[in-house]
């Protein structure tokens, strides 16, 4: 009998999963939130999974159950694990991926390099750390938020007036995370996946180049990086992965500084879209090696297919027409470009899919895959 894999959420990390998951034979089975989702071609089940009752009847009949997100709620993770449903990546790593300032105070406690930061509660605390940081600082809410959202950089507490309202009708121990605002040169990211048995594998480290808080495009290997940069890159993802327990995927989002430090900025315990070239330019794409570390299997190879491989995000889609009406002349004009549509219906600053180009020139291998990303503008 196959080995079978449940993935709660209908997202395209999902949809990924699927044609890594044919190859090797496992039987995927996601759980949407409703129809027309972009892993719609494997969704067995529709429903809530805020709801433990949805969540463990889909549970069912898996083998190991994993995420698309890091957005199922604690009850519903711990009433699967009560049930006695392997999960992948567990409650206690996804509780620091969920909450901003638990994910900032553990990476303290383990003495990683972080920026300066604080939970303020109100206006007066956040007045407190402006006045102490240069008058300028990133605020961020603890939960939810990606993409650039749920992030602000403010130079006077009353740019998050609403978000301190907020807080304050949540009650209890309700905060903001504020950071200092880091002078960084450029933003990396290192990959690694681990499995429940303890063997770790990393990824090359990439650079993240962002646009508007999204992630436009990614460079693999990040270019000047080798050497100590992506050494300790490596060596604090992996440090993360064994002290947090994360089984799956870990994405490990880092500043580099004028100073050649690097800093850990957000933690995904999940295939993420810095991982996405490894699809066409890795030996084992990040998505089968999910799978294979959500299921305890020996982990695949990491090293590249070329010496540079770039993925350009597809934000938004055609300003006239459709995306199937882009076919013809992108693969025309460059035959060499892998693209990956996810099934979503355009809209400004949409995620619709991404183009991966890969080649010996990483200059080169840019602007390419610039170009080929263009047809779909």
């Amino acid at each position: 009998m196959a080995l079978r894999v449940g993935v709660v959420g209908g997202g395209q990390l999902a949809r990924m999963m699927v044609p890594a998951a044919v190859e090797l034979g496992i039987d995927i089975r996601v759980l949407a939130e409703g129809p027309g989702m972009s892993a719609a071609i494997a969704a067995t089940a529709e429903g809530d999974y805020h709801d433990a009752e949805t969540v463990l009847a889909f549970a069912q009949d898996v083998d190991v159950v994993t995420f698309d997100h890091e957005h199922v709620p604690q009850d519903v993770l711990r009433a699967l694990v009560g049930a006695g449903v392997p999960v992948h990546p567990g409650p206690e790593p996804l509780a620091v991926a969920q909450d901003k300032i638990l994910m900032r105070t553990r990476l303290t406690e383990l003495g990683l390099p972080v920026p300066e930061w604080a939970a303020v509660h109100d206006a007066d605390e956040l007045r407190t750390f402006l006045a102490d940081h240069g008058g300028r600082a990133v605020v961020k809410t603890a939960r939810g938020g990606y993409d650039g959202k749920g992030v602000r950089v403010v130079d006077d507490p009353s740019d998050v007036d609403d978000w301190f309202v907020a807080v304050a009708e949540a009650g209890g121990d309700q905060a903001l995370l504020v950071e200092e605002l880091v002078p960084f040169t450029r933003e990396l990211a290192q990959s690694v996946a681990r499995r429940p048995s303890g063997e770790v594998v990393a990824w090359p480290l990439v650079e993240s180049v962002q646009r508007n808080g999204v992630c436009a495009e990614v460079i693999a290997p990040a270019p000047g990086s080798a050497g100590r940069i992506a050494d300790q890159a490596e060596s604090l993802a992996v440090r993360i992965a064994e002290e947090l327990g994360v089984t799956g995927v870990l994405a490990v989002e880092l500043f580099e500084t004028a100073d050649e430090r690097i800093l850990v900025n957000e933690l995904a315990m999940r295939p993420h879209n810095t991982g996405h070239w490894s699809i066409d330019g890795a030996t084992t794409s990040q998505f089968e090696q999910h799978l294979r570390a959500v299921l305890d299997l020996p982990l695949g190879a990491t090293g590249m297919h070329a010496p540079a491989a770039v993925m350009v995000n597809l934000l938004g889609g055609p300003a006239d027409g459709d995306l199937a009406g882009r076919y013809p002349s992108a693969l025309a004009a460059f035959p060499e470009a892998k693209y990956h549509l996810y099934g979503k219906a355009p809209r400004p600053g949409r995620k619709i899919g991404h183009v991966t180009v890969t080649g010996a020139d990483v200059d080169d291998v840019v602007h390419r895959a610039r170009a080929a990303a263009a047809h779909f503008d």
